[in-house]
């Protein structure tokens, strides 16, 4: 295991947000729905597909490796083959490090509603603790630990269920989740 330099949870928050301003979102935010009454509903929004869209197949990718690396102070011994699940609109992969794994997976929808739909249902489903305000266009830390986050017609799952507390000294399990999910957001365009 190579490990990385490491950064501060606080160092970690200030490079996310100026990640997120430098990154920005290309025009596809909820600044320009298409409709008054549901403000996740977008014309330009991509739509689940029978292919996982670029957004998607990025969790996964080379960069967002290096930059989860960055960000965590450690680097994965091994990231899994992604994964299409083409019938659930669903692409994962897992991060592998010697003492477990982390899990993430993009859900693509077709509509605002939809897209509400399921990120509700995960929020029931594990039970939200914590609202991560300013993070996609809706983020909770899960009571087991995970994140949730909506984008646009996507919602990703950061599932650190697989980690002990302590994967990271510094860090809670809940705060590995909150970094990866500010790093895949931060650069997320087109999502």
């Amino acid at each position: 295991m190579r490990v990385v330099r490491r950064i501060s949870i606080a160092g970690c928050a200030f490079v996310a947000a100026l990640a997120l301003a430098a990154c920005g979102s290309s025009g596809s935010g909820v600044g320009s729905p298409t409709s008054t009454s549901n403000p996740f509903e977008n014309a330009s929004w991509d739509k689940a597909t029978p292919n996982p869209s670029t957004s998607a197949k990025m969790v996964c990718s080379k960069e967002a490796r290096e930059d989860i690396a960055a960000t965590l102070g450690i680097e994965a011994k091994k990231v899994t083959k992604p994964r299409w699940v083409r019938k659930d609109h669903l692409y994962s992969c897992a991060y592998v490090y010697p003492r477990g794994k982390i899990v993430l997976s993009v859900k693509e929808l077709s509509s605002g509603t939809e897209t509400t739909n399921y990120f509700d249902s995960i929020k029931h489903k594990y039970g939200a603790t914590q609202d991560l305000k300013g993070m996609g266009q809706g983020a909770w830390v899960l009571k087991n630990s995970d994140v949730v986050v909506r984008k646009d017609y996507k919602v990703l799952l950061v599932d650190v269920t697989g980690i002990p507390e302590r994967l990271v000294p510094a860090m809670r399990r809940s705060d590995v989740a909150v970094s990866i999910g500010a790093v895949i957001m931060s650069c997320w365009i087109g999502a």
